[in-house]
């Protein structure tokens, strides 16, 4: 198989933020992307970008193992320290699926879904995860990082999984650059931070677009809890609305699988 290194001019050319990965730090190998700009104290700029070719311990939500593959996956992480409210939280969640269910539908015109509330899929098929995380300090947010892992370059998968896994090579026929993928996620994800500032039902209006599940019945877990009922929507926040025999639920938190 062959690998291709990262090249970071490459990147940096299809760059277009303002703010998102123009400070730019790469590693070769780290534990996580996640943990090292969460507790790195002089990493503080706002939109800083963490990219690693190989976690150690890279992880994924519900604190699941998320696998990489050098020279062939992404794997990166971005800081937000400013203009954080925490009535955003949920939106940046989505948001960061949406940037990347964007990026590949304009770069590869491929037909992607998302899974509430951040997977990435392709015919059912996981293609990426994110991980999103925040420290805070007393009553005000310090940091959030949001993690994001994406199957580029894979041709096949070791393992049992949850969701199969696929990857872009594997949906769109042929091996992809992996700098120009990373560029356009970053450049749709500021754009998308920007709308949740001025109008973040735009924001979901663009991600029930994109989910086929609603209207499905679907299987939560949440915790030691199964909940079973029909995936009716998401609300103003963002949240799942599952409707049951008992009428209609929040659902903050949670797995969700289609029931067969």
């Amino acid at each position: 198989m062959t690998t291709t290194m990262f090249n970071l001019e490459e990147m940096d050319i299809k760059l277009n933020t303002e703010y998102i990965g123009t400070n730019f730090i790469f590693y070769d190998e780290i534990n996580s992307t996640n943990e090292e700009l969460l507790s790195n104290e002089k990493i503080r700029e706002h939109g800083t970008v963490l990219l690693s070719e190989n976690q150690f311990v890279g992880r994924g939500r519900l604190g699941r193992k998320w696998l990489s593959e050098k020279n062939l996956s992404l794997t990166f992480s971005i800081l937000m320290t400013e203009n954080i409210k925490a009535s955003n939280l949920n939106f940046i969640n989505l948001g960061a699926s949406l940037a990347v269910a964007k990026s590949l539908e304009n770069l590869y015109q491929l037909n992607v879904n998302l899974k509430w509330p951040n997977d990435v899929l392709i015919s059912n098929r996981k293609v990426s995860g994110i991980l999103v995380e925040a420290i805070s300090r007393g009553d005000n947010i310090d940091r959030i990082v949001i993690g994001i892992g994406i199957n580029v370059n894979q041709h096949g998968f070791e393992g049992k999984f949850l969701l199969p896994p696929t990857s872009v090579r594997r949906e769109f026929g042929k091996p992809v650059k992996r700098e120009r993928l990373l560029s356009e996620v970053l450049n749709e994800f500021e754009l998308i931070l920007e709308e949740i500032e001025k109008d973040h039902e735009s924001v979901l209006e663009s991600w029930r677009s994109r989910c086929n599940w609603i209207g499905e019945r679907v299987k939560i877990i949440d915790g030691e809890k199964e909940l079973f009922g029909e995936f009716e929507d998401i609300d103003s926040h963002g949240y799942l609305i599952l409707k049951d025999k008992e009428g209609t639920r929040k659902i903050i938190a949670g797995d969700v699988s289609l029931r067969k």
